[in-house]
């Protein structure tokens, strides 16, 4: 009788000292204190993006993207619509109107999306902000961009009727890669204008401050 009672009272000290244990661990993890870890300053969203992109030159990425873009412009619109669309002017207005929504909506978010830190691709932007006026912006700029290809395909052609001693004939027609290539050219060009007269204002700021 004693030795079944002393097994009793074992048994109750041990799961006495369970639920002890377990009311210890319970208050541990309320009491700990919260660890704050530092914020990785690199876009999470990286870790889903291919390294083999990572590698390729920032600039080799932005004037590919660039020539890519409006050469696929020049396909689809100028190539696929160039029939149904007689007018030269209506052509140029629609692909300026093109030009830009694609500027604004896809090739300005690509370079947001492949930057390894916010900015780094400010500079291939001519409007890098977020916002429906940028859209508006875009539109008004292709058209700038793209009276400018027209000066370079005309330019082109004087140049080769001079140098064949012809005269109004059209030796390099309208197509998606020199398209491409002067479209790029230029949009460079122009930004490449933009980020020196910022350089110039920035580096007069801090010489007046001084």
């Amino acid at each position: 009788m004693a030795k079944k009672k002393k097994q009793t009272v074992e048994v109750e000290e041990k799961i006495e000292n369970y639920y002890d244990l377990k009311t210890d661990a319970v208050q541990r993890l309320l009491n700990a204190e919260k660890k704050e870890y530092p914020k990785s300053k690199k876009d999470p969203g990286r870790a889903y993006r291919s390294s083999f992109i990572d590698k390729i030159p920032s600039w080799v990425l932005a004037l590919f993207v660039k020539f890519w873009f409006s050469g696929a412009v020049c396909y689809f619109i100028f190539w696929g619509l160039g029939l149904y669309v007689g007018n030269m002017e209506d052509m140029i207005v629609l692909l300026a109107l093109v030009l830009g929504m694609v500027t604004d909506l896809a090739v300005n978010n690509v370079f947001r999306f492949f930057e390894t830190y916010k900015g780094q691709n400010t500079k291939w932007m001519m409007f890098p902000q977020k916002g429906w006026w940028t859209f508006i912006l875009n539109v008004p700029y292709a058209l700038v961009v793209l009276l400018g290809v027209m000066w370079f395909y005309q330019l082109l052609n004087a140049g080769l009727n001079m140098m064949n001693g012809s005269e109004g004939v059209m030796y390099v027609g309208v197509e998606p890669l020199l398209f491409g290539l002067a479209y790029m050219g230029i949009d460079v060009l122009l930004l490449l204008i933009k980020n020196t007269l910022i350089s110039v204002i920035a580096d007069a700021k801090k010489k007046n401050g001084k």
